[in-house]
């Protein structure tokens, strides 16, 4: 049993780990055994996510006042959080991979910017790219429209050459 000093400090230290994270999801567990548990937070670290099963008491008072007031509402029954530190895109690829092999994982819901999701928005959020693919594509996209201009200019420039030389073949056999 825990004293009120260690649900306090646990309490303090998941309202930092809340603050700190850019998206959280929730989770029911029931059913995972302890080797399933530790390949999964194993597998969640190598993104910067922390995985953690947690009292939902605890949670309700770590997440007040806080842009995660909102998971209260999925904390029913047994739940494990995972907080995402980094890329939000790639800890939900994590999850719903892991939930997809571990049918005893069921997604509940979230909280991602502040806002609450749902499970099936934490499926389209793993559908996305990730954020350096964005990033890639977005660097293609700004370099491809300056060398696409440059080539439209190469073209006017080559057209009006071929125009200069046609005529003045045009006037070496007419004239």
């Amino acid at each position: 049993m825990l004293t009120r000093a260690e649900k306090e400090r646990i309490v303090r230290e998941l309202s930092e780990k809340l603050r700190k994270s850019r998206a959280t999801f929730v989770a029911d567990y029931r059913g995972i055994g302890a080797n399933s548990m530790v390949a999964l937070r194993k597998r969640l670290r190598e993104d910067d996510v922390e995985f953690r099963v947690v009292k939902n008491t605890l949670l309700r008072l770590a997440a007040r006042d806080t842009a995660y007031e909102s998971l209260v509402d999925y904390l029913k029954g047994p739940v494990a959080i995972a907080m995402s530190y980094g890329d939000a895109s790639a800890a939900a690829k994590a999850v719903t991979g892991f939930a997809e092999e571990e049918p005893n994982l069921r997604l509940i819901g979230g909280v991602l910017g502040g806002k609450s999701i749902t499970a099936e928005d934490i499926k389209g959020l793993a559908s996305l790219p990730s954020r350096e693919e964005l990033v890639a594509r977005m660097l293609g996209v700004l370099k491809d429209v300056p060398a696409g201009f440059v080539g439209v200019l190469a073209g006017l420039e080559r057209k009006l050459l071929y125009l200069l030389t046609a005529i003045k073949e045009k006037k070496e056999k007419g004239g």
